[in-house]
């Protein structure tokens, strides 16, 4: 994947097209060819979307429930705001109102996102959890792992693992950095980081060379959630407001790759269907 990205590029001096001469075309500040080149990449990821998803390719990030769990909290206003965010930076379409889906819901296999988070313990998942988690996964959707509280020992972070291991047995999480495409598919980002800083690094299950289950010890969607009145609920610690920011941009980044994703891809699908048809599971 490609897009325009904060540093990149440059012509060294050479062919200069800010140049007074002879009806050149007049120089375009930095800071807009940039947004010029990235309001492109959008633009061309999403048509990509478009054929594979529903509602015009509009990156919805929507939260992952399972068993009696809820979407509640002062978390609960951060998908929206990851919406606006996206909309605002990038110029990608965005569900402004994001939708939650259950794990056992056919729904899941809808659209190619989903957020799981917690703070604590989960209650093993249902047969049916389980195999939904597979499918989705299979058809090349991305799951988000989000630990509320990491640094009251990562209870969530743990029980998360381990049903995603009944789900995707053949899978671990791996350490993965800035030469990963999250850290790079629109801000070029040095760590990750949350409502807490945790690692730089975050973990992923990578499925055909490409992260499918992303693993956050930072609790993003606290970093991310704000009232209507612009008002934090949570404080960022120990960077402030300028790690804040770093969370957002983690979050625009994770949307687009989403956004340049290939859900559903055919090669998958087949595959999927031919193992449903012969008898086995995802």
């Amino acid at each position: 994947m490609t897009r325009g990205a904060p540093g990149r590029g440059g012509d060294g001096g050479r062919s200069d097209p800010g140049a007074p001469r002879g009806g050149a075309a007049p120089r375009i500040p930095r800071r807009g060819a940039l947004a010029a080149i990235a309001g492109a990449a959008a633009s061309l990821c999403t048509a990509r979307r478009a054929r594979a998803f529903g509602e015009e390719g509009a990156f919805n990030p929507r939260v992952l429930l399972t068993g009696t769990a809820e979407l509640e909290g002062v978390r609960a206003t951060a998908p929206a705001r990851w919406a606006r965010e996206l909309i605002g930076r990038t110029s990608a379409p965005a569900r402004l109102s994001p939708s939650t889906v259950r794990a056992d819901d056919p729904a899941l296999l809808a659209e190619p996102f989903a957020v799981w988070g917690g703070g604590g313990d989960v209650p093993p998942l249902t047969d049916r959890e389980v195999g939904g988690l597979a499918r989705f996964i299979a058809l090349g959707g991305v799951l988000l792992v989000d630990d509320f509280a990491p640094e009251e020992g990562g209870a969530f972070r743990k029980a998360a693992r381990r049903e995603l291991a009944r789900a995707l047995p053949e899978g671990s999480p791996i350490p993965i950095g800035t030469e990963n495409v999250i850290f790079r598919s629109f801000y070029l980002l040095k760590r990750a980081a949350g409502r807490v800083e945790g690692p730089p690094k975050l973990e992923a299950i990578i499925r055909g060379g490409l992260p499918q289950v992303i693993f956050s010890q930072h609790d993003l969607l606290g970093a991310l959630a704000r009232s209507s009145g612009g008002v934090h609920p949570l404080s960022v610690t120990p960077g402030g407001e300028p790690q804040r920011e770093r969370a957002v941009r983690l979050a625009v980044n994770v949307a687009m790759y989403v956004l340049c994703s290939n859900y559903k891809d055919d090669q998958v699908h087949a595959k999927f269907l031919k193992g449903r048809k012969g008898g086995g599971g995802p």
